[in-house]
């Protein structure tokens, strides 16, 4: 094994001071799709791991890639399968094995935001099977994304067939693991006779790498920070003392002094998300949850009301700790306390991330000990009396009942917007086109006036529910 370390002091020193300069400009330039895709995801440069994982990546060794939450190992990923995928091939070339729906989707966003040929199908429990058959028969898929079970389902009644499947991507390998996963993934493995190259992605080191993964000739590119410093000169800590055992009072008024920032609130388990959310919900504070407890659509809604700024604070479980692609988030609030060390790192890692700032909040009351992985010294944060409630955001979401299954694009969607709702550019945001649904993050002082506008109209020729998103 090949082992790639990278010290914390030259990463920040690339990060910082070359990062304008930080693409394999020769491979980029030879390139015309490289070039393309990285222009439709408006990303001028690849920072250091991207460009490792680039040049190694459409090599013939396996690969294992060590980097922290955030940093980008999707499209480290995804930029080399545009080098090797081949063209006019109707078979399934690439698979990729995720823990969660949520990373599922949010791979199949990226990828076909590339704006390349390929087709992809995205595969996960939660929706009938046979969509994803017809889907996989119909679009010849070039690239199959989803979750180890699903996988195996489709596997067991032929919907695909797994030889021609030369490259084989487990992205939060050791998240798979943790999720029971393993006797699923070696199954899956065992079916691909085609494989040529393997490629694991993990914000963990694990000990030992399971022999059914079939790893053979591999380079492991570690990005992961040698000692907690690197983090931590980013990563604020900081403790809020609760003067009763029900800490709502106190979470309430932490979040109204950060106000109009983004926040996630991590609870230990989703009975008590769903009581934070309400007790927050009747203070007429603005918030969402996300729990697996929750229905697909409901979760997907979550997601996209938290990342387009149309809500500022997300409660949840340690479900949102890990893989899901939340930018910019400022501040994590830990309700409960983490259960482990393992679950406090990957909570603070979704803020901080790469070389943004943020703060991570534990509200105590005090019968409550700090573990021993938390520092003990940790500065407290005095809250003023009676704060004001944050104002509401200036976007919120609307719902449109049509998506991708009926032909819907992000075009037509801000078309339709601009000509029927009098909108301008400036008044709409996000748009999101799933399968048989879409959301659009909107101006809130235009939503009224959007919807008598559009009152009775059809999109694209479509008669369909459009209504603000609850």
């Amino acid at each position: 094994m090949v082992l790639f370390r990278f010290p914390a002091f030259f990463m920040r020193y690339l990060t910082e001071s070359f990062r304008p300069f930080c693409i394999f400009v020769p491979m980029l330039e030879k390139n015309e799709i490289i070039q393309s895709a990285l222009q439709n995801l408006k990303i001028e440069s690849l920072n250091p791991m991207q460009e490792a994982a680039l040049e190694q990546g459409t090599g013939k060794k396996d690969v294992i890639l060590l980097s922290p939450t955030g940093s980008g190992k999707t499209l480290a990923y995804l930029l080399p399968l545009l080098l090797t995928l081949k063209p006019n091939n109707d078979s399934v070339q690439v698979l990729i094995l995720v823990p969660s729906r949520e990373l599922a989707l949010q791979i199949d966003t990226v990828f076909r935001s590339m704006g390349t040929s390929w087709k992809t199908c995205c595969c996960y429990g939660g929706h009938p099977i046979a969509e994803e058959k017809k889907s996989i028969a119909g679009n010849h898929p070039a690239i199959i994304i989803g979750t180890p079970g699903r996988i195996t389902d489709h596997l067991a009644k032929g919907n695909f067939d797994p030889e021609t499947i030369g490259t084989l991507i487990i992205d939060e390998f050791d998240k798979s693991l943790e999720f029971g996963f393993h006797d699923e993934m070696a199954e899956i493995i065992a079916q691909l006779p085609g494989l040529k190259k393997r490629v694991l992605l993990s914000a963990t080191d694990a000990e030992e790498i399971p022999q059914f993964t079939g790893l053979n000739r591999t380079v492991k590119l570690d990005f992961l920070p040698e000692t907690s410093q690197e983090q931590e000169t980013r990563l604020k800590l900081m403790k809020v003392l609760s003067p009763s055992k029900d800490k709502i009072d106190t979470l309430y008024n932490l979040l109204c002094t950060l106000g109009s920032s983004s926040s996630i609130v991590f609870c230990n388990h989703r009975d008590a998300v769903d009581r934070v959310h309400k007790l927050l919900e009747d203070k007429k504070l603005s918030a969402e949850r996300f729990h697996g407890g929750m229905e697909q659509p409901d979760r997907e809604r979550a997601l996209y009301k938290f990342r387009n700024g149309s809500c500022h604070v997300l409660i949840s479980t340690d479900l949102a700790a890990r893989g899901l692609d939340i930018p910019e988030i400022e501040h994590i609030i830990h309700y409960h306390l983490p259960v482990n060390e393992e679950a406090f790192t990957h909570r603070n890692g979704r803020t901080a991330r790469w070389d943004a700032t943020g703060t991570s909040y534990l509200i105590l009351h005090a019968e409550e000990k700090l573990p021993e992985y938390i520092p003990q010294d940790m500065e407290t944060m005095e809250l003023p009396e009676n704060p004001a409630r944050p104002p509401k955001s200036v976007w919120t979401t609307i719902y449109i009942g049509k998506g991708k299954k009926e032909k819907l694009s992000r075009m037509d969607i801000a078309g339709f917007l601009y000509k029927k709702g009098n909108l301008t550019r400036e008044d709409v945001g996000a748009i999101d086109v799933k399968e048989h649904y879409a959301f659009v993050a909107v101006r809130r002082a235009k939503v009224k006036q959007l919807l008598n506008l559009i009152q009775g109209e059809k999109i694209k020729g479509m008669k369909t529910i459009i209504e603000e998103a609850k």
